[in-house]
């Protein structure tokens, strides 16, 4: 199972960050914007996640992103998580640039970035191999399937313009991040550390290489994309007549 793990992760190391750039492209050729400034997305893109996805991999590989043994130990996972995802925000929307782009992105488009999720079904098949405990391969892997279905929802009504695609998209975000939040919660007390409290006898391998990539590179990104799709439906709703479908 490890070199199936293996592989699973590294495929999507590859493909969600292409799947980014390519919906930030679509904003960038609706921006009208010169080369230079396709360029510099890019550019800048490609740095984000090659850089972050060198620096989180051989730290997965060495355990670093391990539950921590005393509650006051330094929690580099979720460091990753939440500084991951607020870096997508930030750079999507407090940036001049990475805003144009954005605002210039179909939201459709921004909320089909959720539809991978699905991807987290991996923890049921997980717990079939008998790596991961079903108090976490449940919740977790349906709850990341449902995001994804929620997530497809929202896009296919928003392309269509349905009078409650906003309130689904709505919807698919507060899903995926109850998701989140209920798998992080899991993932701590079954897994080795301060309070591992379920799943004594086989703990989760969540953190451990190469799954620790879902805690320390596809949340963040996935996590970002939602507050993303929140603050466009907050700036709709403030140019409603100039937001793009």
């Amino acid at each position: 199972m490890q070199a199936f793990y293996e592989f699973y992760v590294m495929g999507f190391a590859i493909a969600l960050p292409v799947l980014a750039v390519a919906i930030g492209s679509v904003g960038v050729f609706n921006a009208n914007l010169s080369s230079g400034g396709f360029a510099t997305f890019v550019v800048v893109a490609a740095t984000l996640f090659g850089a972050w996805c060198a620096i989180a991999l051989p730290l997965a590989r060495t355990g670093q992103f391990n539950v921590p043994a005393e509650l006051g130990d330094l929690p580099l996972v979720l460091m990753f998580l939440f500084g991951g995802a607020f870096v997508v925000w930030a750079l999507a929307w407090q940036t001049p640039l990475g805003r144009r782009i954005t605002v210039a992105t179909p939201l459709s488009a921004i909320a089909a970035f959720q539809i991978p999720r699905v991807m987290g079904g991996l923890f049921l098949i997980g717990w079939l191999a008998g790596d991961i405990p079903l108090l976490f391969a449940l919740p977790a892997g349906l709850g990341d399937i449902l995001a994804g279905i929620a997530g497809w929802r929202a896009s296919r009504a928003l392309a269509k313009g349905a009078p409650n695609a906003r309130r689904l998209l709505a919807r698919a975000n507060w899903i995926g991040i109850g998701d989140f939040v209920v798998a992080v919660l899991l993932g701590i007390i079954t897994s080795r550390g301060f309070a591992h409290l379920y799943a004594l006898d086989a703990p989760n391998i969540i953190n451990d290489y190469p799954l620790a990539m879902f805690p320390a590179f596809f949340v963040p990104i996935f996590l970002g994309f939602h507050f993303i799709a929140m603050a466009r439906m907050r700036w709709d709703l403030a140019h409603r007549d100039l937001a793009p479908a």
